[in-house]
């Protein structure tokens, strides 16, 4: 097997993508071809050989080959012309922007390379927080109650405590939980920071958290389920360290009847939508009721960590991705104008 990892982005979580990219090194079972996409958008073929953290902090992956993306692959120029990167398929793994809000996914599939991760559609329903609320409410799965504020809005209708997020960032950049009024602008304007809307939902203390990752070829491939251990939420230390993860986590001790329930949500958001994606959702219970936190579209370190065999999900997700729409451009209807013209 033979892939490509396309990371970095301009993205707030530019340096989370790397540490990802790095990860499944050790994880992933295949020749890999590093792609990295700096902060002026433009690619480096980084040898898996050389690749380290330190390598993007100090600017010498610009010593690297730059690539060329057009139809059919990226490009390296060379003495006599072009050579094109050769792999069988990519791995999409930006995270944040340009990865999970659909410019990845427009030129992958603008250019004709297959590619594991979010198509289009589903990378914009997934990266906007209220788009994510409306959809799964659609598919029939349940969310907490939610309000959305606009920068200069600094009022709200939810009682406390709530918990505030930027809409469109994950990796719990900017988010805080507001116990009292009081902390209510503080917290408003560090989101506003990173967004010019938030999203602001009842925080209720103690709260189950499951997550679950998966796939959909011919079937379901289900990871195990986890019960992330944190204090009152997932904060960006802990998360970034999350991103680097390549050992197998604890299962979760949950009865049958929520684990049957996590997976037919899951079922229901992934299904005719998210194919080609390996995806990790993460769940609330509240006395017996599922509730969809957020979706993730290029989960850390693509979740590796929750399934027993990750290559192998790789390679099933890989030769199940979606079937390319052949459109043919002939030309019928303007040749019958003009022919109508005479012409």
């Amino acid at each position: 097997m033979q892939c490509a990892i396309i990371f970095g982005g301009v993205s707030f979580e530019h340096e989370i993508s790397i540490v990802s990219a790095i990860s499944l090194k050790d994880v992933l079972d295949a020749k890999i071809t590093y792609i990295f996409c700096d902060a002026k958008r433009e690619f480096y073929f980084i040898p898996t050989k050389d690749i380290k953290s330190k390598l993007f902090s100090s600017g010498e992956y610009k010593k690297y080959p730059k690539l060329i993306l057009k139809n059919g692959g990226f490009f390296q120029k060379t003495l006599f012309g072009e050579k094109k990167l050769e792999f069988e398929f990519a791995i999409n793994l930006i995270h944040g922007a340009d990865g999970e809000d659909g410019k990845m996914a427009s030129l992958l599939t603008f250019f004709g390379i297959d590619f594991i991760g979010p198509r289009v559609e589903a990378s914009v329903i997934s990266f906007n927080k209220l788009l994510t609320k409306s959809y799964a409410k659609e598919r029939g799965v349940k969310v907490f109650p939610y309000e959305v504020l606009r920068k200069g809005e600094y009022k709200t209708k939810m009682e406390f405590p709530i918990i505030i997020k930027p809409l469109r960032l994950g990796s719990s950049i900017g988010i805080s939980i507001v116990k009292e009024e009081s902390e209510l602008s503080y917290a408003l304007d560090v989101a506003y920071e990173f967004d010019h809307e938030v999203l602001i939902e009842p925080f209720i203390d103690g709260v189950k958290e499951y997550n679950l990752a998966g796939v959909k070829g011919d079937k379901f491939i289900f990871s195990i389920v986890e019960e992330p251990q944190k204090e009152q939420f997932l904060d960006f230390d802990k998360k970034y360290l999350d991103f680097s993860r390549t050992s197998k986590v604890q299962k979760a001790d949950i009865n049958v009847a929520i684990l049957d329930k996590i997976e037919e949500n899951f079922a229901h958001i992934y299904e005719n939508f998210f194919e080609g994606s390996l995806i990790r959702c993460d769940f609330f219970e509240v006395e017996g009721e599922v509730y969809l936190n957020e979706i993730n579209p290029i989960p850390g370190s693509m979740a590796n960590y929750l399934f027993e065999d990750f290559t192998s999900v790789i390679k099933s997700l890989s030769t199940n991705l979606p079937n390319k729409m052949n459109i043919p451009i002939t030309y019928q209807y303007i040749d019958s104008i003009q022919k109508a013209k005479g012409k």
